[in-house]
C-alpha cells in the first residue's frame, strides 16, 4: 500500500484514538512530571495544587487511612510505589482456601478479580457490548422475518435487532477504515525499520542514520526511509504506533467478532445477576496496565522518594478486577461495585465506560446501595470528544428509573497548556452530565513491573479527583460523602469565561459550557474549605 504524506499525517492522528486517547497535539516543551500535583499561582500550570495543601495546612495533621477501591484491568500489587498502599483484608487467612470472613469470596486478600475462572485463567479480551447484543438477537432474527407475523414483544425485539445490527455494521466499518490503516502502516514500518537496520548494521535507527541513505541506494531502501522520515518527523515513538496497532487489531479480531465468547473460563451464568461468587483472587490479571497507571495517580508513595507522588499520602488500595480489552460486562460491575461496598470502601474509581448497557439496572442497583451505605463513586466522562449530556455514555448517575443518584462525580479531563487548548482535545463534556475536570494529559504514573510510563485519558482524570475525595476523607474522616462532594465541587477553579476550543473541534466556547461547575478540582482550596466546615461543625474534627 502506498502512503502520501497526507495519508500518513491522518493515519498518525487516528493513533490517538487509541484505548488510551493521546492527545492530538504534541507538547512544544516537557513539564515537570508531577504537573498534576502543582499549583497554578506558584508554578503557572494548572494543576490541583496537591503539594501546596500538604505544605502549607496538612503538614502538622493526623490522618486516618482510607480504603479505595479501583474497579480496572487489574493493579501490579508488587510495585515499587504501591505496595506498601495496598489493601489486605484483616479478616482473611492468605492461601488456606477457605472464606474466613464468610463474605462468599475464598483468599480475597487484595480484593477480587471477576474476569478470572476457578481454575486461575483469566478473561484478557471482550467483545464489545454492540457485539455481543447483535449477536444474542441475531440467533432470533438471522433468517428472513414477516414483521406482520410477530407478537408485539417480538416485534419490539426485531426492531432493537435492527437497530443494533445498524450500530454494529457501522463500528466495523468505522475500525475497519481507521484501524486498516494502523495495521498496514505498522507493517510497513517495522519491515523499513528491519530493512534498514540490516543495511546500515545498526540495531536501533536515528534520524541521523537516515541520512546516510541517498539517491543511489536501493528504491526499497529509499521507500523504508521516507516511511521513517515522515514517521520522526510527526514527532511520534514506536511504543504509541504499536499500541494503535494492538488496538485496532485486537477490536478486529475479538471485538467485533459475532463467534468470539470467552465467558466459559469464569463458568458463570451471565444471565444470573444474584451469582456474585465468581471469579478468583489474582488481582493483577494478565494485563494490569491500565489499573496500575490509576493507581499510581491516587496512591503512589508519597515518602519513598522514587517514582511519582500520588494525591492521597494515607490510603489503602483495594483491587477489583473487572475491565478486559473490549466492553465490560454490566454483571461484573455490579458485582465490583457490591464487593467495594461490603468491604468497607469509601471510594470507587470507575476509569471505563461504553455507550451500550443491556443490564444496567443492575448497575443502578449497586449504584443505589453504594449510595445507601455513603460510598462515593468517581467516573471517567470517556475520550470520544462528544457531548454526553446528547449520548449514551455508561455507567451512568442517570438511572433507568429517570432518577439520578447523588453519589457520583464525572469527571473530564483537562491539559498543562493555556487556552484555548486547556481541555483535553479527547474529552468528553456535558453541561449537565459531567460535574467537573480534573488533569488527564500526558499524566506520568506507575505501570506494570515497577516501571513509570505516560497516559491520557479521562481514566487518568478520574483518579486524581478520587484521590482528592480521599485526602479530604483521610484528614476530616467524619465527613460523609454529601459533604466531600459538595467540597470538591465547591472548591474548583471556577474558569467560566475561559475561551478553549471545544473538545474534537476547533470552535471556541467558554470553559463553563463544558460541565456543570466550569471548573478544574483544587486540592489547596478543597483542604481549605474543609477546615472551615470541620470548624464549623466540631465534632467534624
Amino acid at each position: 500500500m502506498k502512503f502520501s504524506r497526507l495519508s500518513l499525517v491522518l493515519l498518525l492522528v487516528l493513533l490517538y484514538k487509541s484505548l488510551n486517547a493521546q492527545y492530538l497535539e504534541r507538547p512544544l516543551e516537557k513539564v515537570p512530571t508531577n504537573w498534576f500535583n502543582l499549583d497554578y499561582q506558584e508554578d503557572g500550570i494548572r494543576g490541583i495544587s496537591t503539594e501546596r495543601a500538604y505544605r502549607e495546612i496538612l503538614k502538622n495533621k493526623t490522618s486516618k487511612p482510607v480504603l479505595v477501591a479501583i474497579i480496572d484491568s487489574g493493579v501490579d500489587i508488587e510495585h515499587e510505589d504501591l505496595k506498601s498502599k495496598i489493601w489486605v483484608n484483616p479478616n482473611e487467612i492468605p492461601n488456606n482456601g477457605i472464606d474466613d470472613d464468610g463474605n462468599g469470596y475464598i483468599d480475597d486478600i487484595h480484593g477480587w478479580d471477576f474476569l478470572g475462572g476457578k481454575d486461575g485463567k483469566d478473561i484478557d479480551k471482550e467483545c464489545l457490548e454492540i457485539t455481543r447484543e447483535y449477536a444474542r438477537l441475531r440467533k432470533h432474527f438471522k433468517f428472513s422475518v414477516d414483521i406482520n407475523k410477530l407478537s408485539p414483544d417480538e416485534l419490539a425485539k426485531y426492531k432493537l435487532y435492527e437497530k443494533y445490527k445498524s450500530k454494529y455494521e457501522a463500528t466495523v466499518n468505522e475500525l475497519r477504515k481507521e484501524g486498516n490503516y494502523i495495521i498496514n502502516f505498522y507493517s510497513q514500518y517495522v519491515i523499513a525499520k528491519q530493512l534498514l537496520c540490516r543495511h546500515l548494521k545498526v540495531n536501533t535507527i536515528s534520524q541521523a542514520d537516515l541520512h546516510k541513505i541517498n539517491s543511489r541506494d536501493a528504491q526499497d531502501l529509499q521507500k523504508a526511509r521516507k516511511i521513517l522520515e515522515i514517521f520522526y518527523e510527526i514527532g511520534e515513538d514506536e511504543s504509541k504506533l504499536k499500541e494503535a496497532y494492538e488496538y485496532y487489531n485486537n477490536k478486529l479480531i475479538f471485538g467485533v467478532n459475532l463467534n468470539f465468547d470467552p465467558r466459559p473460563i469464569i463458568g458463570d451464568d451471565v444471565d444470573n445477576l444474584n451469582d456474585r461468587n465468581y471469579g478468583n483472587n489474582e488481582v493483577k490479571g494478565p494485563d494490569a496496565h491500565h489499573g496500575t497507571h490509576v493507581a499510581g495517580i491516587i496512591a503512589a508513595n508519597r515518602s519513598n522518594e522514587i517514582g511519582i507522588s500520588g494525591i492521597v499520602d494515607n490510603v489503602q488500595i483495594m483491587v477489583l478486577r473487572a475491565i478486559p480489552e473490549g466492553d465490560e460486562r454490566d454483571k461484573d460491575v455490579a458485582s465490583a461495585i457490591m464487593y467495594a461496598v461490603n468491604n468497607g470502601a469509601k471510594v470507587i474509581n470507575m476509569s471505563f465506560g461504553k455507550s451500550l448497557s443491556p443490564q444496567k439496572y443492575a448497575v443502578d442497583a449497586a449504584v443505589r446501595y453504594a449510595e445507601s451505605k455513603g460510598v462515593l463513586l468517581v467516573h471517567a466522562a470517556g475520550n470520544e470528544n462528544e457531548n454526553i449530556d446528547q449520548t449514551e455514555n455508561y455507567p451512568s448517575k442517570y438511572l433507568t428509573d429517570s432518577s439520578m443518584v447523588e453519589n457520583w462525580l464525572e469527571v473530564g479531563a483537562t491539559t498543562w497548556m493555556q487556552s484555548p487548548s486547556t481541555v483535553a482535545n479527547f474529552s468528553n463534556y456535558g453541561h449537565k452530565t459531567v460535574d467537573v475536570f480534573a488533569p488527564g494529559f500526558e499524566i506520568k504514573s506507575t505501570v506494570v513491573g515497577s516501571k513509570y510510563e505516560e497516559l491520557s485519558g479521562t481514566s487518568m482524570a478520574a483518579p486524581v479527583v478520587t484521590g482528592l475525595a480521599a485526602l479530604i476523607l483521610s484528614y476530616y474522616p467524619e465527613f460523609d460523602f454529601r459533604q466531600v462532594k459538595n467540597i470538591v465541587l465547591n472548591s474548583a477553579t471556577k474558569l467560566n469565561h475561559l475561551q478553549v476550543a471545544r473538545p474534537g473541534s476547533s470552535e471556541i466556547v467558554e470553559f463553563g459550557e463544558l460541565s456543570s461547575t466550569g471548573g478544574i478540582v483544587n486540592a489547596y482550596q478543597a483542604i481549605l474549605l474543609a477546615e472551615k466546615e470541620a470548624k464549623m461543625n466540631p465534632k467534624n474534627q
